[in-house]
């Protein structure tokens, strides 16, 4: 039996289409996009670093970000901007600038994921065995071309189910974001809760479009998983 939406089905579809951009904003910020870089490789890295001073910093990113609730770092991000957001807008001429619910909730969700997606490309990192890095030295590679063609591969395939998790997680994490106004799904169905006083079926479809998410994601990854091991299945074999 299909719900009774009252006529709320196009908002909800507006609002799941805005919450995948989010996510895959958010996935490209935490992993290898935007203006704060590769988030989560550099924190890994910055762990793994013989340097004391990069080592600290990485692990104080990790630690600080990963210490406060996602909700307080959407809220932090989207409030605390505005003074800073308005005085450059002055600057330049710009009335009223202000940094948007859809930008805000990337960069404060793209902070979280980029702060675990840390701790899982450490621990891919780790598991590498010293030896690969050495059989690439006495093949007179350099240090660079060791990391991408040796490295990097190896630690991809490592760190996926993890980071997986993590964007499944960050999918659903994208809800917060609604406490700032952003028309996402949550935000969508408290518009029709409002509006039908039916919260029990506008709630059961914004969870079934989650699980909806989820399950495409899941897939997604499964392939993904499958494709990053096709060497490493025929070598064991």
């Amino acid at each position: 039996m299909i719900p009774d939406l009252h006529g709320f089905g196009p908002a909800l579809i507006a609002g799941t289409w805005m919450t995948i951009q989010l996510a895959l904003a958010s996935l490209a910020l935490g992993l290898g996009g935007g203006l704060l870089g590769v988030l989560g490789l550099l924190g890994a890295l910055a762990k793994t670093s013989p340097y004391s001073a990069l080592r600290w910093l990485g692990g104080t990113y990790s630690t600080i970000v990963r210490g406060v609730p996602e909700l307080l770092w959407v809220l932090l991000i989207y409030f605390g901007t505005i003074s800073l957001i308005r005085g450059i807008g002055e600057l330049f001429g710009i009335e009223n600038l202000a940094l948007s619910p859809f930008a805000a909730g990337t960069i404060a969700l793209g902070l979280c994921f980029g702060a675990y997606a840390t701790e899982v490309f450490r621990g891919a990192l780790l598991a590498i065995p010293k030896g690969h890095r050495e059989a690439g030295l006495a093949l007179g590679l350099g240090k660079r071309r060791i990391f991408t063609r040796l490295i990097l591969p190896q630690m991809w395939r490592l760190a996926l189910p993890g980071l997986g998790n993590l964007f499944m997680i960050l999918m659903k994490d994208t809800a917060l974001v609604s406490v700032i106004g952003l028309e996402e799904i949550m935000r969508r169905s408290q518009i029709a809760v409002t509006a039908s006083k039916e919260p029990f079926t506008f709630f059961l479809v914004a969870a079934f479009i989650y699980l909806c998410l989820t399950i495409v994601a899941m897939i997604g990854m499964h392939f993904l998983e499958k494709r990053a091991g096709r060497g490493f299945v025929r070598s064991a074999a």
